[in-house]
C-alpha cells in the first residue's frame, strides 16, 4: 500500500482507537476518588492553551483529542507494517510517554506526568494502551478491507462493478 493510503487508513484507524480510548476514559474516570475526578488531561491542555467558554472548551477538547488520535494513527500506519495489538499497545505507551513526559510539559501546557496523581496517570497510561491496541486492530482490518472487499473485482463491467 502506498504511503498516502497508509496515512489515510491510519488516520481513520486512529479515530476508531480514540473512540475506544474515550469510552475507557469515561468509564475509568468515574472510578477515581472524588478529589481526582476533575477533567482529564485533554481538557486541561485545552484550558491551558486557550481562554474559552466551557462549551467551546468541551468541543475543542473533543476535536483536538480526535485529531491527535488520528494523527498518531496515521504515523503508526506510515511505518508500513500492520502492528498487532501488543505492538499497538506499545505504540500507545510511547504516545503517552512522548506527550505527557515530553512535548506537553516542554511547551508548558501541563506539568510532567510525574507531578500528577498516580491513579490519574495509571488511567491515562491504560487508555493509551487501549488506543494503541484498538488502532492497530483497525489498521489491520481497514487495510485488509481495502485489498479485498473494496478492491476492484475480476470483472469491472459486471453489474454493480
Amino acid at each position: 500500500m502506498r504511503l498516502g493510503s497508509r496515512l489515510f487508513v491510519g488516520a481513520v484507524a486512529g479515530l476508531v482507537g480514540t473512540m475506544a480510548m474515550t469510552s475507557a476514559m469515561r468509564r475509568l474516570h468515574r472510578r477515581l476518588p472524588a478529589k481526582e475526578r476533575y477533567p482529564l488531561t485533554p481538557r486541561e491542555i485545552v484550558d491551558s492553551a486557550a481562554a474559552l467558554s466551557d462549551e467551546a472548551a468541551k468541543d475543542t477538547t473533543i476535536a483536538a483529542h480526535f485529531a491527535y488520535g488520528a494523527g498518531c494513527g496515521a504515523l503508526l500506519a506510515a511505518a508500513g507494517t500492520r502492528p498487532g495489538p501488543a505492538a499497538g499497545a506499545a505504540a500507545g505507551a510511547a504516545v503517552w510517554l512522548g506527550s505527557y513526559m515530553g512535548w506537553i510539559p516542554a511547551l508548558n501546557l501541563l506539568r510532567p506526568a510525574v507531578d500528577h496523581p498516580a491513579r490519574r496517570n495509571a488511567l491515562m497510561i491504560w487508555v493509551h494502551l487501549v488506543w494503541g491496541a484498538a488502532t492497530a486492530k483497525a489498521i489491520s482490518e481497514l487495510a485488509e478491507a481495502r485489498e479485498t472487499i473494496f478492491a476492484a473485482g475480476p470483472d469491472k463491467d459486471a453489474p454493480g462493478g
